[in-house]
C-alpha cells in the first residue's frame, strides 16, 4: 500500500505495456498468488513471493481506490493457504522499475495469463500526476477484467478489445 494516510487505502493505476524499454536494470520477483474468495467484493488472496508471503484482504474498489487490508505471514503458513486457493490462481515475475518519483511495478504473467504485461502505479491521492514512460500503453484500470482475482478465474486472452 503506498498510501500512508490512516485510511487502510490503495489508490493504483493500472496500465498495459509496450515493449521492452522498461527492462534496463529492473530485478524480478517470482511470484504465486491464489484467492480462497474473489467475487467482485472482497477478495482474500495469499501471496508468496521471494520478498515475503501476505495474506491480504480487499474490500469494493471506488473508482482506483481500494480498501486494502495486508498482513505478512510465515511462508509455510502462506504456502498451506496458497493449497486451499479454489478461486483461482496467477503466477507472475514482478519487476520494480523507478520513473522520476514513482514506482511502477511491471507484472509479466505466465500460466494461463502467458503473454499479458502490466504495470501498475500506486498513488497517494486519485488525481496525483504521475510520469507516463513511453512504455506505458493503455490504461486498464477501470476494466474489471484485468483484476488479478478475474485473471485467476478467467484468464487474459490476446484478443481483448481495450477501449479507450
Amino acid at each position: 500500500m503506498a498510501n500512508t494516510g490512516s485510511d487502510p487505502i490503495e489508490i493504483e493505476r493500472k496500465f498495459l505495456v509496450t515493449g521492452d524499454g522498461w527492462r534496463a536494470g529492473a530485478e524480478g520477483e517470482a511470484i504465486a498468488q491464489g484467492y480462497l474468495t474473489a467475487s467482485p467484493a472482497p477478495t482474500v488472496r495469499v501471496r508468496v513471493g521471494d520478498r515475503g508471503s501476505f495474506l491480504t484482504i480487499k474490500g469494493k474498489a471506488k473508482g482506483i481506490t481500494t480498501p486494502e487490508f495486508e498482513y505478512e505471514i510465515p511462508r509455510d503458513h502462506a504456502l498451506a493457504i496458497l493449497a486451499l486457493c479454489t478461486e483461482g490462481r496467477i503466477e507472475k515475475t514482478r519487476y520494480r522499475v523507478d520513473v522520476e518519483s514513482h514506482v511502477f511495478e511491471v507484472d509479466v504473467f505466465e500460466g494461463d495469463n502467458e503473454g499479458l504485461v502490466m504495470a501498475e502505479v500506486e498513488l497517494e491521492r486519485e488525481d496525483e500526476p504521475y510520469p507516463r514512460p513511453p512504455w506505458l500503453g493503455r490504461e486498464v484500470s477501470h476494466d474489471p477484467r484485468f483484476k488479478n482475482a478475474r485473471l485467476a478465474r478467467d484468464p487474459f486472452r490476446p484478443d481483448w478489445k481495450v477501449e479507450d
